[in-house]
């Protein structure tokens, strides 16, 4: 089923459903998704934290409009349902305007093909938003050699997903790429390590090849589908499957969704 979008553009210190008649190239500066279940979504604050960051590494400079339309789209969330809005600011006519996507969520899932990346067509790496159309380019790709996600590569060593966080455990130890590696800061990679955290799970960083992951519990995590274990890598490493840990993670991680208010 195809996700329905209404696009609100923020004026006048409130959101307005945006004029369709309204052609205007935009350049897509920050965004911050989260998917929200019944009225209850995780990490609310981390993600609007990410997003004012973003939006003023990119030039912003109005934090209290920022709230002001944060809470806005979060009041338009509905209680029912499941939704993956997108808080955005772009790039219109020279200037920056912040909009408001509220989305149907896709069908969520629990496991994921990968495949490598031949390439990294990322200009912004470190921000979540500029790069999404070319990261979805290299997804699409990816879709065509029987895939659902390629992976990126920092110098050979595994980095990122198009649209996910790459986490690995070895024995008890949960491992993730090293945080000079140029990605986005997941929020729910963050999440994750938190948990471990609050358990008393030990995670290290490392910086391994692909085939270095051979036999390896290899999980994707992000914000809408939450974790989900990669079950084949095409033309990659053979990776091994822990069905009741994976399980037992998942649930604690739905289990920190919080209500919207």
């Amino acid at each position: 089923m195809d996700a329905t979008v209404t696009l609100y553009d923020w004026a006048a210190g409130a959101l307005a459903v945006r004029d369709d008649c309204e052609v205007v190239e935009t350049e897509l500066l920050a965004a911050d998704s989260f998917l929200v279940a019944s009225g209850r979504a995780l990490a609310l604050g981390l993600h609007r934290q990410r997003f004012a960051e973003s939006a003023a590494e990119q030039g912003f400079d109005d934090p209290a409009a920022l709230d002001a339309f944060w809470e806005a789209g979060v009041a338009l969330l509905p209680d029912d349902g499941r939704w993956f809005p997108r808080f955005e600011l772009v790039r219109a006519r020279d200037a920056l305007r912040l909009r408001f996507r509220l989305r149907t969520a896709p069908p969520l899932g629990t496991d994921l093909v990968v495949a490598t990346a031949a390439r990294d067509p990322r200009q912004v790496p470190h921000l979540k938003g500029p790069d999404i159309d070319r990261l979805n380019v290299l997804r699409q790709r990816a879709q065509r050699d029987g895939a659902q996600e390629a992976v990126l590569l920092d110098g050979g060593r595994v980095s990122d997903g198009t649209t996910t966080a790459l986490l690995w455990w070895r024995g008890e130890t949960l491992y993730a790429p090293p945080f000079e590696f140029a990605r986005v800061d997941s929020v729910s990679a963050r999440t994750v390590r938190g948990v471990a955290a609050a358990l008393g799970v030990p995670v290290e960083e490392e910086a391994v090849r692909p085939s270095e992951l051979a036999g390896v519990t290899l999980w994707a995590v992000n914000a809408l589908h939450g974790i989900r274990d990669v079950t084949v890598w095409v033309d990659g490493p053979a990776l091994g499957h822990d069905p009741a840990r994976t399980a037992a993670w998942r649930s604690r991680f739905a289990a920190l969704a919080r209500p919207l208010r």
